[in-house]
């Protein structure tokens, strides 16, 4: 089980804040963990990759809509604000990584950071076990795909080269909105979105390969940015887009409403919720209905045409910003020679 930290550390103490927003007014409580396993496996012909890392549980950017935010209550913790403000850290992960890296099943495939919570929210000023792993990952020459709304990533643009030139890999940003004050008020602690596009500058002239993911799409919310948030990725040096339907499982749905109730005028929430059900099957969510990350009907059609009008036109790649398959073994992966000695 996790224990709670009596004196957790305050990355809002840092010299470094200024990759981070502003403290939250609401506390914080930080629970350590010893993980038993740190690469989860997939096999769902929804998911690109098959294996992902989550250094953290729950999330500290507190998006209204993040579908990861049932997974909390197998802890014994709430979806809404325990999982906004109860953190798990898994204090061991760089250790799980590298011990699963030196097993002789392990051939390199992809990792994504992460399937789930954001790897790089703001504990990982203090903790830095993303940092680690990725530095595993670099002197492993295993390949990752990173994707954040951080702005915490800046530490870390010299080790995404030194990742860019030793195997495949990518950072993909996700900025659902144009506007900082919506992004606000859907995803309170994120990084606003203009923050967001200079990172993802920084990381391109640095020569990461780096892409957008407009993730989620909220129709009668968001899908009108569309055309304007490609453009600017552009611009910023993105060579990679992709696109998900929103996704409104279990308990996500009344933490969704609640927080749309209060940050929008009532016909606004109105047009929002008739939009998501005219994609959904008449439904807001429905587990059975098509594929987890796309809609349906002629509006959902509409949606794709024009970001694939705007992708192609832009010349973005759409494959999630990796040009080999992502599930398959790697010829950049190897054991260091030293470690060869001591394990083989």
């Amino acid at each position: 089980m996790p224990r709670p930290v009596s004196n957790p550390p305050n990355p809002w103490a840092s010299t470094h804040v200024e990759w981070l927003e502003e403290a939250p007014p609401a506390t914080l409580e930080i629970f350590e963990e010893d993980a038993k396993s740190i690469l989860a496996e997939n096999d769902s012909p929804d998911i690109s990759f098959r294996y992902s890392l989550n250094p953290y549980r729950g999330c500290f950017h507190a998006c209204a809509y993040c579908y990861a935010r049932p997974s909390h209550q197998y802890l014994g913790f709430g979806a809404g604000t325990d999982f906004d403000r109860k953190i798990v850290v898994k204090k061991n992960a760089p250790e799980l990584l590298r011990a699963r890296f030196e097993q002789r099943s392990w051939q390199g495939a992809l990792i994504a950071f992460s399937g789930d919570t954001d790897c790089y929210q703001p504990l990982e000023v203090s903790y830095g076990l993303t940092k680690r792993c990725l530095e595993i990952c670099a002197d492993y020459g295993n390949p990752v795909g990173v994707i954040t709304k951080s702005s915490v990533i800046r530490r870390d643009v010299a080790l995404h080269a030194r990742l860019a030139a030793t195997t495949a890999s990518s950072v993909t940003l996700s900025i659902p909105f144009a506007r900082d004050e919506l992004a606000r008020l859907i995803e309170p602690f994120a990084a606003p979105p203009s923050r967001r596009f200079e990172s993802m500058r920084m990381l391109a002239d640095a020569g990461v390969r780096v892409g957008i993911a407009i993730a989620p799409v909220i129709p009668g919310l968001n899908d009108s940015d569309l055309p304007e948030l490609l453009e600017r990725a552009h611009a910023a040096g993105a060579t990679h887009a992709f696109m998900v339907m929103l996704r409104l499982p279990a308990e996500v749905l009344p933490v969704f409403r609640e927080r749309i109730n209060e940050a929008l005028p009532p016909e606004r929430v109105r047009r929002i919720e008739h939009a998501v059900q005219e994609l959904r099957g008449g439904k807001m969510n429905d587990a059975n209905f098509g594929s987890r990350f796309r809609g349906s009907g002629p509006r959902w059609a509409m949606i794709e045409s024009v970001f694939d009008l705007h992708r192609r036109r832009l010349g973005f790649d759409v494959a999630h910003g990796m040009t080999d398959s992502m599930r398959d073994p790697s010829p950049t992966f190897k054991r260091p020679t030293a470690q060869l000695g001591l394990f083989g």
